[in-house]
């Protein structure tokens, strides 16, 4: 009477642990962008192919299990994005825990003697003349990828200088800045717009480009709204207002290793 019952081991019970656990993490990255859709799909299918398979339904199980080997490939190509985010905050929290507290070669910051004045300050004149801006402070990042999509600048960081890059009229106004090893490396960047679905309508496309870079890059995002003058900061995705006094204090909190 025992063999008619399955067989449960201790490691199948953390299989199905894991397995639940990667689903939930694909699950949190998806939600809210328009991928979601497309990987409820994807789960569904193959909860099928595995119930045909069990009911050896052959035919249905040949058709779908063609379609999933097949779609493995194509999932990696519509999920790229969101594969890449995953593996950034696999590689985000073991930079941050124990293995680079023992290895501190890991740690790395491309901005740890950035002039935090002049940029802060540069944000608050563009704030009072509700100038718009986007500009990109590298981490652990040093955003080469983004830099070749702009105008290389190399200069010295002023406020003077960040603000007429800013200027309506300036050439290179429209994109981010990518500041680096406390220079003004490029301008005029193009950046990745996010995915998500349920960001406030009030955020316009240079907040959306804030989010979506800072999603699958280590960098701080700080973006002057040419609208209503107020000075958001974006860190993995994640954007909040600034207030004026606070800025060059959590400029400064954020950069350090």
């Amino acid at each position: 009477m025992l063999e008619l019952f399955i067989q449960v081991r201790i490691f199948d019970i953390i299989d199905i642990f894991l397995v639940a656990l990667l689903f939930y993490w694909f699950y949190r990255i998806l939600k809210g962008t328009s991928a979601i859709s497309i990987f409820i799909g994807i789960v569904a299918i193959f909860l099928i192919w595995q119930v045909v398979k069990a009911l050896q339904m052959e035919l249905l199980t040949s058709i779908l299990g063609a379609f999933v080997s097949v779609g493995f490939i194509a999932l990696i190509i519509i999920f790229q994005p969101e594969i890449r985010r995953f593996l950034f905050t696999i590689g985000a929290q073991a930079r941050e825990g124990k293995l680079t507290q023992r290895f501190k070669f890991l740690r790395m910051s491309n901005n740890v003697n950035l002039d935090v004045e002049a940029v802060s300050q540069a944000c608050l004149n563009m704030s009072e003349i509700k100038q718009g801006a986007l500009i990109l402070l590298t981490r652990n990042n040093n955003l080469d990828d983004i830099v070749s999509t702009g105008v290389i600048v190399n200069a010295d960081i002023t406020n003077p200088l960040i603000e007429n890059i800013f200027f309506k009229n300036s050439p290179l106004h429209d994109g981010a800045m990518v500041i680096r090893n406390n220079r003004i490396t490029a301008a005029r960047c193009i950046l990745p717009v996010t995915q998500k679905t349920n960001i406030p309508g009030h955020y316009g496309l240079r907040h959306r480009a804030a989010i979506g870079v800072t999603e699958v890059n280590d960098c701080i995002a700080l973006v002057v709204s040419e609208e209503t003058g107020n000075i958001s900061m974006v860190l993995d995705g994640n954007i909040r207002t600034i207030k004026p006094l606070e800025l060059k204090d959590t400029i400064e909190k954020e950069l350090k290793p």
